[in-house]
């Protein structure tokens, strides 16, 4: 009789934390009050799960830090790159409007 492995095998669903949780772990990492086997059980998540959240704490807080015209540069440029596009969207559906407007119109064709 062939063994089915899919029935077998029981799989949690896949689950969304929230940010607040996430932080919650990582800190709780960060401390190291607790080995991160302890934690993973004590937050029911996986010890590689606990470590890539610390991680991205870790990585990130130095963001916390930087000088407010520093994110304000970065942000200036993206939304530079967003209006341009706003600009061509605009065009291409002025274009569309008129275009398609001369369809039922016999020079059209």
């Amino acid at each position: 009789m062939p063994c089915d492995w899919s029935k077998s095998l029981s799989r949690r669903p896949r689950r969304n934390h929230s940010p607040s949780f996430k932080a919650k772990v990582a800190l709780a990492a960060i401390k190291g009050e607790q080995t991160v086997a302890e934690i993973a059980s004590r937050y029911d998540v996986h010890p590689n799960q606990v470590t890539q959240w610390k991680t991205l704490v870790l990585n990130g807080v130095a963001g916390v830090f930087s000088a407010p015209n520093e994110v304000g540069a970065k942000a200036g440029l993206d939304v530079r790159v967003l209006h341009a596009k706003i600009g061509q969207q605009a065009l291409e559906i002025d274009f569309l409007e008129h275009a398609l407007g001369r369809v039922d119109d016999p020079s059209a064709r």
